[in-house]
């Protein structure tokens, strides 16, 4: 039998959240991997968008889109990534359904795993090196900032926010953190002691950060927040610099008077790893792929896990994973 995470309706994940027995699947198509599981993270996004799911759905929705395993079979006639092979280890993103025992992914989302890293590490690969990817490219394209420009990025302490430092830093990338309380600044500052951190427990954080920033204008910012911390980020961009929106982290709505965006030219862009698939060429795909695993093999530290759990705890998984301050990502080994 095959062990599969779905849900059927929207609402907290804990709660809509349920492993249903099926068949174990056939063997793959033209086009297919098949993948056994050996780990898999619970991303907040995921758990986001369970939680915005419309009303009730006919069939169970699969839930999950990334995961690592070993190669079982790969469909006759299927074209594969280099290193994808029967018996090696994989990583699948995006793949709707990743969160099962195993997994029929479409060879195209099929990468292989270095073998210098772990499952641990390997489960987390691709979505938020990915993430920083797309990112990275966001403020590369800011013409300002590759002159004399400072970027401010918010949740630095979070996964994705650990990735950016690290390529910041290897880049020579002028940064600034914000993360929400001190106690993770000091956590940040131990981890990159040469990266500014700015927590806004402090009323006077905005200003904090402009000394940080050193007489550099801050021309990006990146949050995945929103509401009200948006609108004090767009506050702290020069004129022409760009906001990109990546999370729903916050409930309130991010409010902007059009005059905040015309006076000073501002950019507000929204980025979403979920379109990259649909939205990035093949080439730009396996650009993207192969800049993820060097993120992964030069940062594999801040790949770290904050619990591992069977797939019969996944309550606790979901609720450990939406839970503030803690360090690293929730794993879920399903066998």
């Amino acid at each position: 039998m095959n062990r599969r995470v779905v849900y059927t309706r929207g609402g907290l994940p804990a709660d809509v959240l349920t492993i249903v027995e099926e068949p174990e699947p056939s063997a793959p198509e033209c086009g297919q991997v098949l993948i056994r599981t050996r780990a898999f993270t619970v991303h907040p996004g995921d758990l986001q968008t369970i939680g915005a799911y419309p009303g009730k759905t006919a069939q169970p929705v699969p839930a999950g889109l990334e995961a690592t395993g070993v190669v079982e079979a790969i469909g006759p006639g299927t074209r594969v990534a280099p290193g994808v092979r029967v018996g090696g280890r994989v990583t699948v993103f995006p793949q709707p359904g990743a969160w099962s025992q195993w997994v029929v992914a479409d060879a195209e989302v099929v990468v292989a795993v270095p073998d210098e890293l772990s499952d641990e590490v390997a489960a987390q690969m691709l979505a938020n090196p990915l993430t920083t990817v797309m990112l990275r490219r966001e403020a590369e394209e800011q013409l300002a900032f590759g002159y004399d420009g400072c970027l401010v990025q918010t949740a630095a302490g979070s996964s994705v926010g650990r990735l950016v430092t690290g390529v910041s830093q290897f880049h020579s990338l002028a940064l600034v953190n914000v993360v929400r309380s001190e106690r993770g600044a000091a956590e940040l500052r131990k981890r990159f002691p040469d990266v500014p951190v700015v927590s806004t427990e402090h009323p006077g954080w905005a200003d904090e950060v402009r000394t940080a920033a050193d007489g550099r204008p801050v021309s990006v910012a990146f949050d995945p927040i929103g509401g009200k911390l948006a609108e004090s980020l767009l506050a702290l961009l020069t004129p022409g610099g760009k906001l990109v929106s990546y999370g729903l982290i916050a409930e309130e709505p991010i409010s902007v008077h059009a005059s905040t965006l015309l006076d000073r030219s501002l950019t507000l862009r929204g980025k979403n790893i979920g379109r990259w698939l649909s939205e990035a060429s093949a080439e730009r795909r396996a650009s993207d792929v192969a800049t993820a695993k060097q993120i992964a093999l030069g940062l594999k530290d801040q790949f770290e896990v904050a619990a591992t759990y069977g797939l019969g705890e996944l309550t606790d998984a979901v609720e450990l994973a939406v839970q503030p301050g803690k360090v690293g990502l929730v794993l879920v080994r399903p066998w």
